[in-house]
C-alpha cells in the first residue's frame, strides 16, 4: 500500500479537484440508494465547487494524494467545545480497499487531537450498514438516528471518543 500524502487544500484549482473527487467518490453512494438531483440535491455527488467553497468558511478540508494526483478527500468542522464533525470522507472507487480511508480517518483523529477534541461525530446512511460496520472498526458507535422530511433515507449518527491534550 502506497503511503497517502495527506495536506490542506484551499481554494481555486484545488477546490475544483475536491469537488470533482467527492462527487466521483459519492456517486457509487447515490447508485446505491438511487439518489438523485430530485429526491436529494443535498447528497455530495452532486456537489458545487461553489457549494464547497461556501462551506470553506466554518470547516477545513483536506486532500489525499498519490503521487500528486488527488484521490481522497475529508472536511473537518470545529463545532462546540470539545467536538469535531468529520464530513465528507471520500476515497475515488479505484483507490479502495488499499487503506486510504482508514489513513484519512486517522489523519482526522490526531487532528482532533492536537485540537484537544474529544468527540468526532459522523452522518451516514443508516441503511448503509458496509460503512456502518466499517465505522465501527474505527471505534465509533451509533449514537441515534433521524428521519429528515427532505432526504431519502435515514440518518445514521456515530461519534467516536479520542484521547486529547497530547498536542497543542
Amino acid at each position: 500500500m502506497e503511503t497517502l500524502v495527506i495536506r490542506q487544500v484551499w481554494g481555486g484549482a484545488e477546490l475544483v479537484r475536491s469537488a470533482r473527487v467527492i462527487r466521483d467518490s459519492f456517486r457509487t453512494v447515490a447508485r446505491e440508494f438511487n439518489l438523485t438531483r430530485g429526491n436529494c440535491p443535498s447528497h455530495p455527488s452532486f456537489i458545487s465547487v461553489a457549494a464547497l467553497r461556501d462551506s470553506a468558511g466554518k470547516m477545513a478540508f483536506f486532500g489525499g494524494f498519490l503521487g500528486g494526483a488527488q484521490v481522497g478527500f475529508v472536511a473537518l468542522e470545529k463545532a462546540t467545545g470539545t467536538l469535531y464533525y468529520m464530513e465528507r470522507l471520500a476515497v475515488l472507487p479505484r483507490h479502495r480497499h488499499n487503506g486510504y480511508g482508514a489513513q484519512l480517518v486517522r489523519f482526522v483523529e490526531g487532528r482532533v487531537e492536537t485540537g484537544g477534541g474529544k468527540t468526532i461525530s459522523i452522518g451516514i446512511i443508516d441503511e448503509s450498514t458496509v460503512l456502518k460496520d466499517w465505522y465501527r472498526r474505527f471505534g465509533f458507535v451509533e449514537t441515534s438516528t433521524k428521519r429528515f422530511s427532505h432526504l431519502p433515507f435515514t440518518v445514521c449518527y456515530m461519534e467516536k471518543q479520542v484521547q486529547s491534550g497530547r498536542g497543542g
